[in-house]
């Protein structure tokens, strides 16, 4: 049986990315791979095994075009409205908390947030199908 590891984004600033990131999810740099063309960042915390893999491109100074295949990344939470509170207080701009409730009962509560190149990011209340 295959295991998700990692998901890997490209981004034009690995200082503003890592500290978004630490910010936003508390996610530190698991390790660094600094190569000739590119380097490669691991980010993790101890909620989950899974890493995020920031792609820095050197000499790249055009933002990334994402296009319209890229949806977004997900993450739980324990209190979405703290959690949304919380990205607020820090000037980070999360979008409007969502009750989503198709046939009348609400199934998830979350809000968008983008990071610094402009990635989608889902915070769900961590509950049902998303924990």
């Amino acid at each position: 049986m295959a295991k998700m590891i990692h998901s890997m984004i490209r981004v034009l600033d690995e200082a503003r990315s890592v500290e978004f990131y630490d910010k936003a999810f508390g996610l530190k740099v698991a390790r660094r791979m600094d190569f000739e063309a590119f380097t490669l960042v691991y980010l993790s915390n101890g909620e989950s095994s899974f890493e995020l893999e920031l792609t820095i491109n050197k000499g790249r100074t055009e933002p990334y075009e994402r296009g319209n295949g890229y949806g977004h990344l997900a993450v739980s939470v324990a209190d979405v409205t703290a959690e949304h509170a919380r990205l607020t207080a820090l000037g980070l701009a999360p979008r409007k908390l969502v009750d989503f409730a198709p046939g009348g009962e609400v199934i998830a509560r979350f809000f968008f947030i983008q990071d610094p190149d402009g990635y989608e990011i889902e915070v769900l209340q961590r509950a049902g199908s998303y924990q």
